[in-house]
């Protein structure tokens, strides 16, 4: 054999040794801890899952490296039987540690607490539930929302979010950004920040659908938030959500002002229900306030409550109508109208009916 061939094989072999060390390396790298946070992230196994689709959902949360090396491990130590179940795991742990606790079936612990967010809820009422179910204080909420380093991380953070959030007249730069849901968080010393990661991680999950279509359309993610907010309160029922988006984008699209109540309400920091709106409210520029002046053709500058999937879907795909004005009628039923005329006349045969609303 000659000396020229000896050489080319010990490089190939050289080489292949680096690649394997190399391999090894990244093996080991990557079934190790993410990181050394200890915020609990409750993770529920489906029924039926497999290391794919578990791999997908701990990579998604953060708490492995890699779904390849997660599925080279499960395969190479021949783990079969994940348990359904909800577990509570840390990016403390390695995969071999989760794995391990994916095994064992439901954990449960008395210390985790659980949070419902209702649709059509504002950020006030948002701040109050945190300070009434955490050991967190309201003034903790608007607090984060007033840093300017928080804003600006969520919005490089999150595709939906951007600068418009930062506009001197919002009130609360969030506001309709958290999505309303039933949360589990570790214990009550859980932090509004995470709090707040948790709902901006699933609105992002609910828009991901809708993200080609929020693209494609004249108005931002913003914009489609701030419609889905008004539709969320202006409609009881799903079936009514998409008619009422109908009206708004009419409205918009022949210059008109949207006028409704609840921007309003928002606008004066009333609640609904709480007492009539004043004429003086309804006659003042806010840019909140759509039956206000100088409000033609424009959305309030920002969502007024928390937005449900229902609301999301109308806003980004509203029926198409000729309607121009609704009404709703104190059991929650809304009818809707093309004409000035027909819209006053349904609101006379409500008040003749007794179905008028009046607080």
């Amino acid at each position: 054999m000659s000396k020229k061939i000896v050489t080319v094989i010990l490089v190939i072999i050289v080489l292949l040794v680096i690649v394997a060390l190399s391999a090894i390396i990244w093996y080991n790298t990557s079934i190790s801890p993410v990181g050394t946070d200890e915020i609990i992230h409750v993770i529920e196994i489906q029924m039926g899952s497999n290391s794919t689709t578990i791999a997908e959902q701990l990579k998604k949360e953060g708490l492995i490296k890699s779904n390849l090396a997660f599925k080279m491990y499960v395969k190479l130590n021949n783990i079969s039987n994940f348990q359904a179940g909800t577990y509570n795991l840390t990016k403390k742990m390695s995969v071999k540690e989760i794995t391990e606790a994916l095994q064992t079936g439901r954990v449960e612990s008395k210390d985790v607490i659980s949070i419902t967010f209702i649709e059509g809820k504002n950020m006030r009422w948002i701040a109050s539930k945190i300070a009434e179910q955490t050991n967190n204080k309201v003034e903790d909420v608007y607090e984060l929302l007033q840093s300017e380093e928080y804003i600006n991380s969520v919005i490089e953070k999150y595709w939906f979010i951007t600068d418009e959030i930062k506009n001197k007249d919002i009130y609360y730069p969030l506001e309709g950004y958290l999505f309303p849901d039933t949360y589990e968080f570790e214990n009550k010393d859980i932090t509004v920040y995470h709090i707040f990661e948790t709902l901006l991680d699933q609105m992002e999950t609910k828009l991901e659908p809708y993200k080609e279509a929020i693209q494609k359309s004249k108005y931002s993610a913003h914009q489609i938030l701030t419609m889905a907010s008004i539709i969320e309160n202006e409609a009881v029922f799903d079936k009514d959500r998409k008619d009422v988006s109908s009206v708004i984008y009419n409205r918009l699209n022949q210059n008109m002002p949207i006028q409704s109540d609840v921007t309003t309400y928002y606008a004066f920091k009333i609640e609904m229900g709480e007492r009539d709106l004043y004429q003086s409210e309804i006659d003042t520029y806010n840019p909140y306030n759509t039956r206000g002046p100088k409000m033609q053709g424009k959305l309030p500058v920002g969502p007024i409550s928390t937005v449900g999937l229902s609301s999301i879907e109308a806003a980004v795909n509203p029926n198409k109508t000729s309607y121009l004005y609704f009404v709703a009628d104190k059991n929650g039923n809304v009818y809707f109208t093309r004409t000035n005329e027909e819209h006053s006349q349904k609101i006379n045969e409500l008040q003749s009916q007794g179905l008028w609303i009046e607080f």
